[in-house]
């Protein structure tokens, strides 16, 4: 090769590096499982849609793309950052547009002049640039969110705002800003933008120049002439630096190796403000609940720079999935959820415990006893319903807390003081055996109404058979599904030969249809006699017929023919729900987790997705369907009750299964899909515990375990979800989810169906999108108010 053409070929490799950074006009990019993004020249950096966690939600961002951690550095729209599967962003001549999959906008930056194309830099700077003069119309460097990077400035005007949580990258409760020249960290009055007193000042030198904070191409962090950081020794050719405002309020410096000597390498810290006490003690003022949330308490951990939070004993997190969202009692105490016996005689509801741990919520007292023993000082709490904690020191000095506690911490040395915790031992409500008692006297009643009622109509209907004999059929229902003979499925099933299961109004046999590929299917003879048998065969084929979901039982075809009525499934190798559930050994942790997920998700398809929104009626571990790879599917739409479009509610016969039906089956008022939450309610029950949501054999459980949803609620309330699931290591591994999940199923069981959930919302909860607020005993509806649903 010529050397002409060597220079050539280098020229050519060049500008190929360089337009690798360069994004033309009326490029797209969408949020999708593709790996669909703008790189840099160097490909170091990357801007596109990054998904949250395992969820269809994404974040608008620009990250570090070479290394194994894709550590986010910016995100578009921190007050709403998650966006939707199939949302966009695109560059057009006005400048960056994000829409969501409706082509709503969500977010933009609209420069005053038109945008000749976008530069994704090797800096980590995403820039607009300007068709007259190629200056920089927006840049991310100067739009910041929670981090700078190498070559940045954080202006006198500007600000960093911490993310909300770990992976929650909406704006959270802190600020680095400016306060004149001087750099300074507060907490905010989340969510709104108003700063409490500063917890950390950096005094610049007023004789000095002061643009801003800025990073520096070495790496090192300055005010004016003044480092934030003395004593720096950093190495930008063998290591990438970001400095990022924490989630928990302090500034750090990272180090991470450019190239990682082991694959799971992470973010190392190399400073950090405030530098003169750990955040714990330093974050501290009258307003806002400090470095942890409220109830909880803060430990510092000086190796890396970086606090924990936990719940005192008798606590529990008000979120499993955010250890710094503060804490909640595991029972409900204080003046307003007393009652006047309670009062009265609080130490037949209350005691006073002693926190094995040396924690202090040093303000928040209402109240100091002088010259007071430790016993009296714990009277004096425990007849006092505003009061939560006292504590008493070894000068006689009483200081009386109430909820919430705020500025928590942990002491590193024992200061001489008791910490006195009011805990409730009683539940609310009435006693245990009363429940019981109505509980069972409650089923008892359902089952001789639905009895007599199936009697009557039995009487009814053999009566009427001689007439009913020669009614004729109506014409076959227009589908496109097959239409077998009876003939054909009496040889696919050898002469209905082998039985497999009992479903809604029919028996169901397995067969095999005459194929090439001699699939396996259930086929399903309904053997009411004719007028029940005609309606209900006439609502699930129109029913299944319309719907289309992973988690649905596919109707493959039916025969219509005389008086002969049968419906053709695909086969479920794996039987029913109620065939893993309740067998020994149970079935593992992951796979129930699984199962849930996938139901819930098949309900909400009929409820809100499918062409004609459906009631199932008859939501049961039995009517739930196990595929060869364990995939769930909800089978046995017999007891279907359409909804057309213009109605949400419907009037109907008492339907369903004992232990499964919802209150309102029994009284003279419309039912809503919400029939269907309460028994999902009663199945994820079911599914946690893996036993029978009713026990007969008192002698086998004991009374107070008899009813799974009354013995579920106690467990919660008592703060001892471990018990559910008793030795299952993988559940009580995964606690946060386990506490969670039971208190979404004591949500869907509530009697008053306004209180319930939709699926959509219990979808929501199961997959962590939403908060679970806790829920009220599911048996006293009429003491809450009415409507007053957390998620609305």
């Amino acid at each position: 090769m010529s050397i002409p053409s060597i220079y050539f070929f280098a020229f050519f490799l060049l500008r190929l590096h360089l337009a690798f950074g360069i994004v033309d006009v009326n490029t797209t990019l969408s949020a999708n499982d593709q790996n669909d993004r703008w790189l840099s020249s160097s490909q170091e950096f990357a801007f596109g849609f990054r998904r949250i966690n395992n969820t269809n939600l994404f974040l608008l961002a620009i990250w570090y793309d070479k290394i194994p951690d894709k550590t986010v550095v910016w995100n578009a729209n921190m007050s709403n950052p998650a966006v939707p599967s199939g949302s966009r962003v695109q560059l057009t001549r006005t400048g960056l547009s994000l829409t969501n999959p409706q082509g709503q906008a969500i977010w933009n930056s609209t420069p005053q002049e038109d945008v000749s194309h976008a530069e994704m830099r090797d800096d980590g700077n995403f820039v607009l640039v300007a068709s007259s003069n190629s200056s920089h119309l927006w840049e991310s460097f100067k739009n910041p969110t929670d981090t700078l990077l190498p070559n940045q400035t954080l202006g006198l005007d500007g600000k960093l705002s911490s993310r909300l949580a770990q992976s929650n990258y909406t704006k959270g409760r802190f600020e680095l800003y400016f306060e004149g020249v001087n750099l300074a960290l507060s907490q905010i009055g989340w969510p709104t933008e108003f700063r409490y007193k500063k917890y950390y000042e950096f005094d610049a030198n007023l004789n000095d120049s002061v643009s801003g904070l800025v990073f520096n191409s070495a790496g090192n962090v300055s005010v004016g002439q003044r480092p934030l950081w003395d004593g720096l020794d950093n190495d930008v050719n063998r290591y990438y630096y970001r400095a990022t405002l924490d989630y928990y309020g302090v500034f750090t410096l990272y180090s991470y190796p450019r190239n990682p000597s082991y694959e799971n390498q992470v973010w190392s810290f190399v400073k950090y403000v405030p530098d003169d006490g750990n955040v714990c003690t330093v974050l501290f003022g009258d307003l806002g609940s400090g470095c942890c949330g409220y109830n909880s308490y803060c430990v510092w951990n000086s190796n890396d720079g970086r606090p924990t939070c936990e719940c005192p004993d008798w606590y529990s997190l008000v979120d499993p999935n955010d250890e710094f969202g503060g804490c909640e009692p595991n029972l409900p105490f204080g003046c307003a959820a007393d009652d006047e016996e309670s009062k009265a005689n609080p130490e037949k509801v209350y005691e006073m415990k002693i926190l094995q741990k040396n924690v202090n919520w040093p303000l928040g007292d209402y109240e100091r006893l002088l010259n007071y023993t430790e016993d009296e000082c714990s009277r004096s709490c425990l007849y006092d319903c505003n009061c939560a904690v006292a504590i008493f020191n070894n000068h006689g000095d009483c200081w009386k807390k109430r909820l919430p506690l705020s500025n928590g911490r942990y002491l590193t040395s024992a200061d001489g003081t008791t910490v006195l915790m009011k805990i409730r031992i009683r539940p609310l409500g009435m006693k245990k055996e009363d429940r019981v008692y109505h509980a069972l006297l409650g089923l008892f009643i359902g089952f001789l109404v639905i009895n007599t009622f199936f009697v009557a109509k039995m009487v009814s209907i053999v009566l009427l058979k001689s007439k009913k004999d020669n009614a004729q059929v109506s014409s076959p229902v227009e589908t496109n599904m097959h239409s077998f003979t009876f003939e054909a499925l009496k040889e696919a099933t050898s002469g209905f030969n082998e039985e497999v299961g009992r479903g809604s109004f029919g028996t169901v046999y397995k067969g095999t249809l005459n194929s090439r590929t001699n699939a396996a299917v259930a086929v399903k003879r309904l053997d009411r006699i004719a007028q029940e048998r005609e309606k209900e065969f006439r609502t699930e084929l129109s029913a299944i017929g319309k719907t289309c979901h992973r988690n649905l039982v596919r109707l493959i075809g039916f025969c219509d023919e005389g008086v002969h009525r049968l419906l053709v499934y695909e086969f479920m190798s794996n039987g029913t729900l109620a065939d893993i559930l309740f067998r020994q050994p149970k079935p593992k942790w992951n796979l129930r987790v699984s199962l849930a997920l996938g139901i819930a998700r098949g309900l909400l398809y009929l409820h809100e997705e499918c062409e004609t929104p459906i009631i199932h009626c008859d939501i049961k571990p039995q009517n739930i369907l196990i595929d060869e790879n364990f995939m769930p599917k909800i089978s046995d739409f017999g007891l279907a009750k359409l909804l057309y479009s213009n109605k949400s509610r419907t009037h109907t016969m008492i339907r369903g299964t004992r232990g499964y039906v919802a209150p309102e089956w029994f009284k003279s008022i419309p039912v809503t899909a919400k029939v269907d939450v309460y028994s999902y309610g009663v199945m994820l029950l079911e599914i946690i515990c893996c036993r029978r949501s009713l026990e007969m054999d008192l002698d086998k459980v004991g009374e107070d375990k008899a009813i799974l949803t009354d013995w579920a609620y106690d467990c919660y309330m008592e703060g001892r979800i471990d018990i559910l699931v008793q030795s299952d290591e993988e559940a009580i591994a995964d606690i946060g989810r386990l506490k969670k999940w039971v208190m979404i199923a004591i949500w869907c069981i509530q009697e008053n169906p306004e209180i319930r959930p939709t699926m959509k919302t219990v979808m929501q909860m199961l997959e962590g999108l939403i908060q679970v607020p806790s829920p009220p005993l599911p048996s006293s509806f009429y003491s809450t108010v009415r409507g007053s649903q957390p998620w609305k």
